[in-house]
């Protein structure tokens, strides 16, 4: 995964005399187990398989090796380095700009998925903040009445849409000690003493 340069890393040599580089050791004891680099999602090989990484690019065939030896010049070597630094620099812009287009699509689904989640679940979220209050009254100039009501009318649609049962009504019913079964009316049973069992039932 990391880059192995001279000096630093594990080489193997095979039998047919093939090199290859490893930048530590958990590399090598991989390669060594015959494991296909394709199918570990931390490799670079996985990365560029899973279109994570880019494999078109310019920048790109500057990294490829080239044994070709080249008679030493102070002015070549000078600029190779400005080269080498305005290239990364590039490769580096290219990478982030791939790297949010990739992750623009995902970004869409998981708005979408955190906006049915909240549909679905609103009675656990907590009430108005103090901060949230403040940049309501900020923004859209609310008076704290105001926010209040938009408070309640919040809670009121949550519950009334939890009040329903796969499009049926939830009926509220109360089994008596005497096994009767009786039906209770919104808001009935909270301040009486918990003599029987609540029940939900379609």
């Amino acid at each position: 995964m990391r880059p192995a340069y001279p000096g630093k890393g594990i080489t193997f040599c095979r039998n047919d005399a093939k090199q290859f580089r490893f930048c530590r050791s958990k590399c090598h004891k991989n390669f060594k187990m015959k494991r296909n680099p394709r199918k570990l999602k931390w490799t670079k090989a996985f990365r560029r398989a899973a279109g994570k990484e880019m494999t078109v690019d310019s920048t790109l065939q500057f990294a490829a090796r080239r044994n070709v030896p080249v008679r030493y010049d102070r002015e070549l070597v000078q600029k190779t380095l400005r080269a080498m630094d305005r290239i990364a620099e590039i490769r580096a812009k290219r990478e982030r700009v791939f790297a949010k287009r990739r992750r623009a699509g995902k970004r869409a689904q998981e708005l979408a998925f955190d906006r049915k989640l909240v549909q679905t679940h609103g009675h656990l979220l907590p009430k108005l903040r103090g901060s949230e209050k403040r940049r309501l009254a900020e923004e859209q100039g609310l008076r704290p009445e105001e926010i209040e009501e938009l408070e309640r009318n919040a809670a009121v649609a949550v519950e009334k849409k939890s009040a329903r049962v796969f499009g049926k009504e939830k009926v509220r019913q109360r089994v008596r000690v005497d096994g009767g079964v009786e039906v209770m009316g919104e808001g009935e049973g909270e301040d009486e003493e918990e003599s029987g069992m609540d029940v939900d039932s379609e």
